[in-house]
């Protein structure tokens, strides 16, 4: 397996004076982590705005640099080059790219403005909208892989449930902390311990990117709750999964202060969607 990605996730130094951030560092080495973590290979798209115009520049848009028949020679020597990958090593998992590229951009790009148009629109880049049937992902989102699953763990049925989520969720590449399989299966805890998983868990939050939460039952398992309200405090994102059909209200699918600080999805496969899981091939998830 291998992925695709922009060239300064790999050499910061590529891009243009003064526009990396520390937030583009961190996304940059969680995203090598996280292929690091599953064996994904990656490999890099050659730099065209580097080739074009150096590697000493100032930032700028599409239209006010690169908007001239030389780069779009360069451009199609390019993309013959990538589409040599392609062919030689078959279909990526995705390509990687950096926001706001006017090249590599995935979501949005520094196109440059016409009239009253503002200078950053949606969509790719000039040079990954030449490979419109590889999926992209841009590295900040990439990058947030690790994830705390929240559920209830007093039965077997539940720790079985809460096995299956997490094994779905390694299988689509993320990295899960679930606290049954780090020590907290028993009800056998004297006040020491009770501390140290207390600690423990409360530390795997602050350190996840996500926390997905099974929130089954009449009401939400206390223990639960209480990890989604810390999560909610401290920024988290937080996927609610409930399949129970129950509604506690006309509206409500569950308490009402937990359903508005997560998206609550109802199927393992919308919470992978929420979750912006990486495009696996087909067959591999």
């Amino acid at each position: 397996m291998y992925v695709l990605c922009s060239p300064c996730i790999l050499n910061p130094a590529l891009r243009a004076d003064g526009i990396t951030k520390p937030s583009d560092l961190e996304a940059f080495e969680r995203t090598k982590a996280r292929c690091d973590a599953f064996g994904i290979d990656m490999v890099p798209l050659p730099c065209p705005e580097t080739l074009f115009l150096g590697p000493a520049r100032q930032p700028g848009t599409f239209l006010e640099r690169l908007d001239n028949p030389a780069f779009f020679r360069l451009l199609d020597e390019l993309e013959t080059r990538v589409r040599g990958i392609l062919a030689q090593r078959g279909p990526p998992l995705c390509i990687i790219g950096v926001n706001s590229s006017p090249t590599c951009g995935v979501t949005s790009t520094y196109y440059g403005s016409r009239g009253d148009e503002p200078p950053r629109r949606a969509g790719r880049g000039v040079f990954l909208s030449r490979f419109p049937q590889v999926a992209a992902m841009d590295t900040i989102t990439f990058s947030r892989y690790r994830v705390y699953l929240a559920a209830p763990l007093f039965s077997e049925a539940e720790r079985s449930y809460n096995s299956f989520i997490a094994g779905l969720l390694e299988k689509n590449l993320f990295k899960v902390f679930l606290p049954q399989a780090a020590g907290d299966d028993s009800a056998g805890r004297d006040r020491n311990t009770q501390e140290q998983l207390f600690t423990m868990n409360k530390k795997a939050i602050e350190q996840a990117d996500t926390v997905v939460a099974v929130i089954d039952g009449a009401d939400a398992d206390s223990g639960t709750a209480w990890e989604m309200g810390y999560a909610y405090a401290r920024g988290k994102t937080i996927i609610a999964l409930r399949t129970d059909f129950r509604h506690v209200g006309a509206t409500e699918h569950v308490n009402l202060m937990l359903e508005q600080s997560a998206v609550v999805v109802t199927t393992p496969e919308k919470f992978l969607e929420a979750l912006n899981a990486p495009p696996l091939l087909k067959g591999d998830r």
